[in-house]
């Protein structure tokens, strides 16, 4: 009787040793909320940039990329980024940033002189996707005619417009402002995401969301326009 009660106590002790090796929390040291105990992810990391603002992440396919819109008012380096709200918008050559109508709720919009600055917009470990990327994202949810339901919010658009957001990117309609007279449009109506790939001098490439379709539009516009920046995981 002794010698069962001895093995079932190793056993048992054996169960507590594997368990207690076993322990959840966010394993990327380059998260805020890493946990150096952790050997086990959680899948609940989020990231930092300079100004604070905290961002979640998502898995989708191969990649990486945060669920909301890039906030920061820093480039990578700690260098301020000119905050452009009301004239001087259209004649602008290098990076700046705004409030979609200078209301901080709306969220942040940037040019494309900011998304290529060499100092670096996104945190660190970060990027902003080119148009490859964006091609891998939007391929993985079964390419340009179908994968813009997927990426929209369950709310905020247009005439019920919503998505499905079952790829977890969460895009909201936070519009665009535009260069010609630094006006605010489409708020509710699009959502506009800047690419890092350039098409010629002028002009920069971007992806599109829209309340009327379910598309991932490809296209270019003004480097000089006011966009939202979504970041993807080095």
């Amino acid at each position: 009787m002794k010698k069962l009660f001895f093995t079932v106590t190793i056993a048992t002790m054996g169960i507590a040793s594997f368990t207690s090796c076993k322990k959840m929390g966010c394993t990327d040291p380059s998260a805020t909320n890493y946990d150096s105990k952790a050997n086990n992810n959680d899948g609940a990391c989020f990231y930092s940039d300079l100004d604070g603002n905290t961002y979640n992440v998502k898995t989708i396919g191969s990649q990486i990329f945060m669920t909301s819109d890039l906030q920061v008012t820093k480039y990578r380096n700690g260098d301020e980024i000119p905050k452009v709200s009301f004239g001087g918008w259209s004649s602008l050559t290098t990076g700046a940033w705004c409030y979609f109508m200078n209301d901080k709720s709306k969220g942040v919009l940037y040019n494309w002189y900011a998304v290529n600055d060499p100092r670096g917009l996104a945190p660190e470990g970060w990027h902003i996707p080119n148009d490859g990327e964006w091609a891998t994202l939007s391929s993985y949810l079964g390419g340009d005619d179908f994968s813009g339901k997927k990426m929209k919010s369950t709310t905020d658009w247009l005439n019920n417009g919503n998505g499905t957001n079952e790829s977890g990117f969460n895009g909201f309609p936070r519009g665009i402002r535009e260069f010609e007279n630094g006006s605010f449009c489409y708020f509710g109506v699009s959502g506009y995401w800047w690419s890092r790939t350039a098409k010629n001098s002028a002009n920069a490439n971007y992806r599109q969301l829209g309340y009327f379709h379910d598309k991932l539009i490809n296209n270019n516009r003004e480097k000089s326009d006011g966009m939202s920046v979504r970041c993807l995981k080095d």
